[in-house]
């Protein structure tokens, strides 16, 4: 099967991928969509006539984004999630109208945190960026169904290279923790998970994809150290010669992954810069390692969030 290509690339901002299309009458979830990408997507899917909920923290801190969009005529809401809370996940559900779900944009996520936990004592990046977002759209399942072709879109990044999956401690709870590893293997879990939803769910009109918005300066790195930033090799006081993209471009690969013609009839792809990636070669940065690609291992990862998540049942925040 040859690679998907589209007309777009690194350069590409979101509003660009998404001139032409008309979402009228299309209803997308956005999540973590108070600042840097989140924000630029909803401003852009709005844009085109869909009707957009931003799924947050802290509601008030997305009203200025609310009021933004319904001033230029469009569409818009914001409801309470907390990631970190699986308590908060299905109360969000609930809450929600339930109408036909479009797209649901699994955006937000945490970044080389210190070692913290959430309320169901998960490691904090692997519970936010996956089993939090594995658990919401579990819950949306019927409202993607209902919209008789629906895409999920999960923001992974290049921060999989850095670490597969690990089975045997995937909460740090006998090995010392390490940020990047955690991040790493919290990113290497949104490319098999939207593997693997593809899988099970193409039949039922939903198509999945993971990506690499690329490296923006956003508040996804407010935990980053200065010796985290040298060992990734972007401190500014370095020699790096790392290009950054701007939030509109950062956001493009999203609204592609959500909007673009070119992935029409498939899924499960990790996408980089408006198409689809290439295998990574050692020592580059750019590119999808074969650990996330790999069936057997998104088969096993599903397994292990479903118990992992119905172990916590009656536990969450007093």
């Amino acid at each position: 099967m040859s690679r998907i290509t589209s007309p777009f690339g690194w350069e590409s901002t979101a509003a660009e991928v998404a001139a032409g299309h008309d979402l009228s009458g299309k209803r997308a979830i956005i999540t973590g969509a108070t600042a840097g990408l989140g924000v630029e997507t909803a401003r852009v899917l709005a844009s085109r006539g869909a009707e957009v909920v931003l799924a947050v923290r802290d509601t008030a801190a997305a009203a200025p984004l609310v009021a933004e969009i319904e001033a230029a005529g469009g569409k818009a809401s914001a409801a309470a999630l907390d990631l970190a809370d699986l308590r908060s996940v299905e109360a969000f559900a609930v809450a929600d109208s339930g109408a036909p779900l479009h797209l649901l944009i699994n955006n937000a996520g945490i970044m080389a945190c210190p070692l913290m936990r959430t309320a169901q004592g998960f490691e904090m990046q692997l519970g936010v960026n996956h089993i939090g977002h594995f658990h919401l759209t579990s819950l949306l399942l019927p409202a993607l169904k209902a919209a008789n072709g629906a895409r999920v879109v999960a923001v992974a990044s290049s921060g999989h290279l850095w670490s597969g999956f690990d089975f045997d401690d995937p909460n740090f709870e006998r090995t010392d923790y390490d940020p990047l590893a955690a991040y790493g293997r919290s990113k290497t879990a949104n490319a098999l998970f939207a593997l693997e939803l593809d899988r099970r769910y193409q039949g039922d009109g939903i198509r999945a994809f993971s990506l690499m918005p690329g490296g923006i300066h956003t508040s996804l790195g407010r935990h980053m150290t200065d010796e985290i930033r040298q060992r990734l090799g972007v401190d500014p006081a370095s020699a790096s010669q790392y290009r950054w993209k701007t939030v509109e471009q950062g956001s493009a690969t999203t609204v592609w992954a959500a909007l673009g013609r070119e992935l029409d009839g498939s899924g499960g792809l990790y996408l980089e810069d408006c198409n689809e990636a290439l295998p990574n070669r050692e020592g580059r940065r750019d590119g999808v390692k074969a650990w996330a690609r790999d069936p057997d291992a998104a088969e096993r990862l599903w397994a292990w969030t479903e118990n992992a998540i119905a172990a916590t049942k009656g536990k969450g925040r007093t």
